[in-house]
């Protein structure tokens, strides 16, 4: 080979690996929000929300919740996305882990603990999941007595070393799976 295609070669190898590190930056520092989407957002956490979920005021999402938004049928409540900030201390994702699982309702059956990647800086990346499914008691705002409601929490520590919980709650049927999927995807921590 002659000197200039070496170094045609040598420099588009130089442009692929930069653009490769820098999508690979960009994807892990915000996490996507769909089209027609909208974004719940806090000071510590950003989580995307389905546009059928209306974001609620500080009056109408409750003390302890940085951000919610909710989705109602008939007047009923049958969907909530709610993100909390510094909720329980923890040194650890898994020890938020546990805080969060402290506050999912009594009788609640927890399904499973693991591991996921929100996006954020390094060192907030590392996050965990907890799976649970209860039966609503009916109470007004939730759905119909004994529905079946699924439960998902990303949990773990923002960059100042406070907790954080994203929690989505769905009644069976009103929250397909790839939305679900897309809402976790789309966890960002600062």
């Amino acid at each position: 080979m002659n000197t200039l295609t070496n170094r045609l070669i040598t420099g588009t190898t130089v442009l692929a690996l930069g653009l490769l590190a820098t999508g690979c930056g960009d994807d892990s520092a915000t996490g996507t929000v769909p089209e027609g989407w909208g974004r719940l957002t806090t000071p510590a956490v950003s989580v995307a929300r389905p546009p059928a979920f209306e974001e609620q005021s500080g009056a109408g999402r409750g003390k302890h919740n940085a951000a919610a938004a909710r989705l109602t049928e008939g007047g009923r409540t049958v969907g909530t996305i709610t993100v909390q900030l510094d909720f329980t201390r923890a040194d650890t994702a898994e020890e938020a882990a546990i805080g969060a699982e402290a506050g999912v309702a009594l009788g609640a059956r927890l399904k499973e603990q693991s591991d996921v990647e929100v996006h954020g800086p390094e060192e907030v990346r590392h996050a965990k999941r907890v799976d649970f499914t209860f039966t609503s008691g009916g109470d007004a705002g939730t759905p119909v007595k004994g529905t079946e409601v699924k439960g998902v929490i990303i949990t773990g520590l923002d960059s100042e070393k406070k907790s954080y919980a994203v929690r989505i709650d769905a009644a069976r049927g009103s929250l397909s799976a790839s939305d679900l999927d897309r809402i976790i995807e789309s966890v960002t921590v600062k």
